[in-house]
C-alpha cells in the first residue's frame, strides 16, 4: 500500500511539473522562431544593400566611361543647290562636312573638318576631298590660346564661321568667295589674345598663296590657294586681326594680311590684304557690311590689271520670326581693279530663308548682275548642322 501511494506521489509531481514547464517552452521556442525571421529579413537587406552597393557601382562606372565619351564630339553640316542662270540650269550636293574633335584636358584641344566637295571625286569628277581644318589648341592662360596644324585666317566675316543656317543667300556672297578668298585654309601657328572683355587679337603665321602667273587665272587670287597639299613653302604669310564686341549687338573687325611673294619664287610678287567688316543687331533686323582688298607689286600683276583686287558688299536683313528672315544685298567686286577697263561685277541680291528650326534651312534667292556681268538668277537651297 505505502508502495502504491509512492508511485503516485512521483506521478503527481512528474505530472505538476510538466504542465509547468510547458508554457515556458513554448515561449522559448516562440523566441527562437521569432530571432531566426529577424535573421532572415537581416541577410534579406543586407543582400539587397549589396545589390544596390553594385547597382550603383556601375552606375558610377557607366557615368565615368559616358563622361570620358563626350571628350570626344562629333558634327557637320552639308548644302544642296538648285541654281538656274540665262546659260544654264544644276543642281549641286554643293558640300558634306564632318567634324571630329577631342579634348585631351582641360587646356588642350583638336578640332578637324573633313570635307568632301560636289558630291564625288576622282578622276573627271567635279568634286574634291579636302580637310578643311586639322589642328591643336592649347591655353596657356585664361586670356591667351594658341594653335598649331591646318586652320581657317581670321579674315572676313564668313571664313571661319560659313554653317548654311547662319547666313543669309544660297551661295556665299561674291566677294567673300572671289576677293578674300574664302573658305580659305593654311597651315602653321596662330595666337588669339583677349586684353580686356569686348576685345580680341588674333594672329598667325602660316604657309601662303601660290598664284599662276600665266593663263586666264593669272594673279587671281583664288586661284592661289594651295590648301596645304604638298603647298610651296618658300614664302609664309603673316595675318593679323582685330575685333571689337564690347557693345551689344556690335561687331566691328578689321584684318590685315602680308605675303613677300604670293608666286612662291616665281616673281617675287610682294602682296598685303586689308578686310574690315561690321555686324550690327539690333531687334530683329541685322546689317552686314564688309570690304576687302588686294595690292600686288610686280610687273606681271600690273600687265593684266590684277594688282589690284577688291570688293564690298552690305546686307539688311529682318528675322520675321524664328522661322522666316528676309534680306537683300549688294555686292561689287572687280579681281581686275587695276586696269582701265570696265572690269567691275555687280550683283543684287534679294531673298527668304526659313528655318525648319535652328540648325536646318530651307533658302530662295534671285540674282541680278550688272557692269562687266549681265543676267540674272534663281537659287534654291537646303542646308543643315548638327
Amino acid at each position: 500500500m505505502k508502495r502504491k501511494c509512492l508511485i503516485l506521489a512521483v506521478a503527481t509531481s512528474f505530472m505538476a511539473s510538466t504542465s509547468w514547464a510547458s508554457p515556458e517552452t513554448d515561449e522559448l521556442r516562440k523566441k527562437i522562431e521569432d530571432q531566426e525571421k529577424q535573421l532572415q529579413l537581416l541577410k534579406q537587406k543586407l543582400e539587397e544593400n549589396e545589390q544596390k552597393i553594385e547597382a550603383t557601382a556601375i552606375q558610377v562606372e557607366d557615368a565615368q566611361q559616358n563622361t570620358q565619351s563626350t571628350d570626344t564630339t562629333i558634327g557637320g553640316y552639308g548644302e544642296m543647290h538648285y541654281t538656274s542662270t540665262n546659260d544654264s540650269d544644276s543642281i549641286d550636293f554643293h558640300r558634306f562636312v564632318l567634324f571630329f574633335g577631342h579634348k585631351f584636358n582641360d587646356k588642350t584641344r583638336f578640332f578637324s573638318e573633313l570635307e568632301v566637295e560636289h558630291s564625288i571625286s576622282g578622276d573627271g569628277k567635279p568634286g574634291e576631298v579636302e580637310i578643311e581644318q586639322a589642328f591643336i589648341e592649347y591655353d596657356f592662360s585664361e586670356n591667351v590660346t594658341t594653335k598649331m596644324g591646318l586652320f581657317l585666317l581670321p579674315v572676313g566675316i564668313i571664313n571661319e564661321t560659313h554653317e548654311p543656317p547662319t547666313f543669309y543667300g544660297v551661295e556665299r556672297n561674291p566677294v567673300e568667295k572671289n576677293i578674300i578668298p574664302a573658305t580659305w585654309w593654311e597651315g602653321g601657328a596662330g595666337v588669339s589674345f583677349r586684353p580686356s572683355p569686348g576685345w580680341a587679337i588674333d594672329g598667325a603665321i602660316t604657309s601662303g598663296l601660290n598664284v599662276p602667273t600665266s593663263g586666264g587665272s593669272a594673279y587671281k587670287i583664288r586661284s592661289g590657294r594651295q590648301k596645304v597639299g604638298k603647298a610651296s613653302a618658300e614664302n609664309f604669310a603673316y595675318t593679323g586681326r582685330i575685333k571689337y564686341t564690347a557693345i551689344a549687338g556690335l561687331e566691328l573687325a578689321a584684318s590685315f594680311q602680308i605675303q613677300d611673294d604670293v608666286t612662291q619664287g616665281a616673281e617675287g610678287v610682294e602682296a598685303s590684304l586689308f578686310t574690315t567688316h561690321l555686324i550690327y543687331q539690333t531687334g530683329n533686323f541685322t546689317v552686314r557690311a564688309l570690304y576687302a582688298g588686294w595690292d600686288l607689286d610686280g610687273a606681271g600683276a600690273e600687265a593684266v590689271g590684277r594688282d589690284r583686287q577688291e570688293g564690298f558688299y552690305i546686307e539688311p536683313s529682318y528675322k520675321i520670326n524664328n522661322q522666316w528672315g528676309i534680306f537683300a544685298r549688294y555686292n561689287e567686286f572687280d579681281n581686275e581693279a587695276g586696269n582701265s577697263l570696265d572690269s567691275n561685277i555687280e550683283q543684287t541680291s534679294f531673298g527668304v530663308n526659313y528655318w525648319l528650326n535652328e540648325d536646318v534651312v530651307i533658302k530662295i534667292d534671285v540674282d541680278d548682275f550688272g557692269g562687266a556681268a549681265t543676267g540674272d538668277g534663281f537659287n534654291l537651297g537646303m542646308g543643315f548642322q548638327f
